[in-house]
């Protein structure tokens, strides 16, 4: 695209002077030359021609002069828009007047055309530079609504109408929170019914962070949800998914997943942990009980590993309040971790009245610890009491 370039002056020899000067520019289509003769006809030309990428005015025009039309194109807002000021070589106030008033340049007359010259070419670098910066604002604002919408998309997946088994309502309570680091994360939880006895559910945290993370995120929670919801044990569950996720992981990402079912009978919760922080159970007297380290590795690492199962019993009374290590790891503005010891002394001296209200304490005491820290991972929590 050729630089158009809008001349501004009552000296209708100056057309000339330009065309003649810069005519190989021109026959090449570098160049674009188009004039006015007052600063009235300019801003006329300028409201019907929004592409001009140079004007060369003059300051002293009858009908409008130029600070008048640098005034009106500073009104335009168009960074990309350059204005080099022409003026008699003893008109110093004027021309201070238009570079404090935005004008890029100058120029004096009688005008040196090779000097001209020199000033339209560092107009154009600038003008170049500023375009490429608009088109990159314009992706990058593209790329800021697309993750808007991913993000709006990757919490609509994950269940958020609490309680979720309103006819289980009177047996157990469930709530669950994510909150990702960034516009999307990889951390997820999930739950479902697997039968009228038996309820599935997950926490789960992808390695890294932001848009790929996220679409493993996706993709690991369908592939459990739709082998867990057949049925299948804990440990097959994770097994298969395994070796499914070792095939569409890319860049050696991988999960650490807490997978259980839960009997709403007898409070029966039979597990697999694919290298996930070990849950709690909270005790209805208070007091707190931290379920085995995993010995078994992550999921989506290596194939053909079969993941172990273990069990244990919910009383009545007893919450199961699972997390990912963004809770545990988060740091305040000094680099200090909240770490496991702190988790464990509010669990005990948190209130139990409802899983709810147990996560929103969670949260609350790992915001007052980080205070104005930024955020450095996803923070996710998943809590199953037994009533």
């Amino acid at each position: 695209m050729p630089v158009k370039i809008l001349s501004v002056d009552d000296e209708l020899d100056l057309e000339l002077l330009l065309t003649q000067y810069f005519r190989r520019k021109i026959r090449k289509g570098e160049y674009e030359f188009h004039f006015a003769h007052n600063g009235l006809e300019a801003l006329t030309m300028l409201l019907k021609e929004k592409d001009f990428d140079i004007i060369l005015s003059d300051i002293n025009m009858p009908e409008m002069d130029g600070l008048s039309l640098l005034t009106k194109i500073n009104e335009m807002q168009n960074p990309a828009l350059k204005c080099i000021m022409v003026s008699a070589y003893g008109d110093m106030g004027n021309i201070r007047q238009a570079m404090n008033n935005g004008a890029f340049d100058f120029a004096t007359k009688p005008i040196d055309l090779d000097d001209l010259s020199v000033t339209i070419e560092k107009a154009i670098e600038h003008i170049t530079y500023i375009k490429a910066m608009q088109k990159e604002h314009i992706q990058l604002e593209s790329i800021k609504g697309d993750l808007a919408v991913a993000s709006e998309i990757q919490q609509a997946i994950l269940p958020s109408i609490f309680p979720p088994f309103p006819e289980n309502a009177h047996q157990l309570d469930i709530a669950a929170s994510m909150y990702a680091a960034k516009d999307v994360g990889g951390d997820f939880y999930d739950f479902f019914r697997i039968d009228d006895d038996h309820i599935g559910f997950v926490i789960a945290d992808v390695s890294g962070k932001g848009v790929p993370a996220a679409i493993f995120m996706a993709v690991s929670r369908t592939l459990i949800r739709a082998t867990g919801i057949r049925g299948v044990s804990p440990s097959e569950c994770i097994t298969y998914c395994n070796n499914l996720l070792v095939e569409e992981s890319v860049n050696s990402m991988f999960v650490t997943v807490f997978y259980g079912i839960y009997n709403v009978k007898t409070g029966e919760v039979t597990y697999s942990n694919a290298g996930h922080n070990p849950p709690y159970v909270v005790k209805a007297d208070g007091s707190l009980r931290r379920l085995p380290i995993s010995s078994d590795i992550i999921a989506g690492f290596m194939e053909d590993i079969s993941f172990k199962e273990d069990t244990f019993t919910l009383e009545h009374g007893d919450t199961l309040m699972l997390y990912t290590d963004g809770v545990t790891e988060a740091v305040d503005t000094e680099l200090n971790e909240y770490g496991e010891s702190r988790l464990e002394a509010l669990l005990k001296n948190t209130p139990h009245d409802g899983c709810q209200q147990m996560i929103d304490a969670v949260k609350a005491d790992v915001k007052a610890f980080t205070g104005d820290a930024e955020q450095s991972d996803d923070i996710t929590l998943l809590a199953l009491k037994r009533l």
